[in-house]
């Protein structure tokens, strides 16, 4: 995740925002996916790791570290189960230098798309090619923009009921606003508690790049590309699926 997006992003960064992360975010299909293409990897780097759920599951007999910008996040996967055998590392995923290199390296749960322009995109394919074994594979997804998913993130269609542990019933919603020059979605989320009222808000930007824009920057970087998903259960990328999903490794 990317320090010039989430740096000032109170999603990731504020504590009272991070506690209802987890709420939404549970293990899926992307998990499993991942899981599954992590069965022979002795090394696994988890880019972009939130609060660490994935990075955490794949622990048990490997070497695992997840870095991510957001020391908030990086608080929670400590405390997770299976936190204390990470390597967690607070750094940007375009700038990050761990000095060894990984079977597998992750960038999951659309953490992709925070990185805004293709600068930033293209350092961090230099990142992933920068702690791949020779032998080793990537994988990242990013939603496809011809599907515009983002016009489903109006308060009426994204509002959502969650139960926290401590707050009880927790209202939730999006707005959003989509930039057609830069292509660039800003969206608000909100999360109301229903027992006091009490409300937090934060803004968030994250780009839609394109399959077509991202082929040129895999060679850029020294990466190819074995095969594009265009779901998690392992569907081909079409251009009516939802997900771009690259598995690649070193050229």
């Amino acid at each position: 995740m990317a320090t010039n997006n989430l740096s000032g992003d109170r999603l990731y960064i504020d504590p009272d925002l991070v506690q209802f992360y987890d709420l939404e975010n549970d293990w899926t299909a992307d998990c499993d996916y991942c899981r599954d293409l992590a069965k022979q990897a002795k090394s696994v780097l988890d880019l972009g790791c939130g609060t660490g759920r994935l990075a955490a599951g794949l622990s048990a007999g490997r070497y695992v570290t997840g870095v991510d910008p957001a020391g908030a996040m990086l608080d929670v996967a400590r405390r997770r189960p299976g936190g204390e055998s990470v390597n967690w590392v607070e750094g940007d995923a375009r700038t990050v230098r761990l000095g060894r290199r990984f079977d597998l390296v992750l960038l999951t749960g659309h953490a992709f798309q925070v990185f805004l322009t293709d600068a930033d995109r293209k350092a961090v394919l230099l990142t992933i090619a920068e702690h791949l074994t020779p032998n080793g594979r990537f994988i990242f997804d990013t939603r496809n923009p011809h599907c515009r998913e983002w016009l489903e993130w109006t308060p009426d269609q994204s509002e959502r009921f969650l139960q926290h542990p401590q707050a009880g019933e927790v209202k939730a919603w999006n707005d959003v606003h989509h930039d057609p020059e830069t292509d660039i979605v800003t969206y608000d989320t909100y999360y109301e508690v229903i027992g006091d009222g009490r409300r937090y808000h934060a803004r968030s930007k994250i780009a839609f790049p394109a399959r077509e824009t991202l082929i040129g920057m895999f060679d850029e970087a020294g990466l190819v590309i074995e095969r594009w998903l265009g779901d998690w259960k392992g569907g081909a990328c079409m251009p009516t699926s939802k997900e771009i999903i690259p598995i690649g490794r070193l050229a």
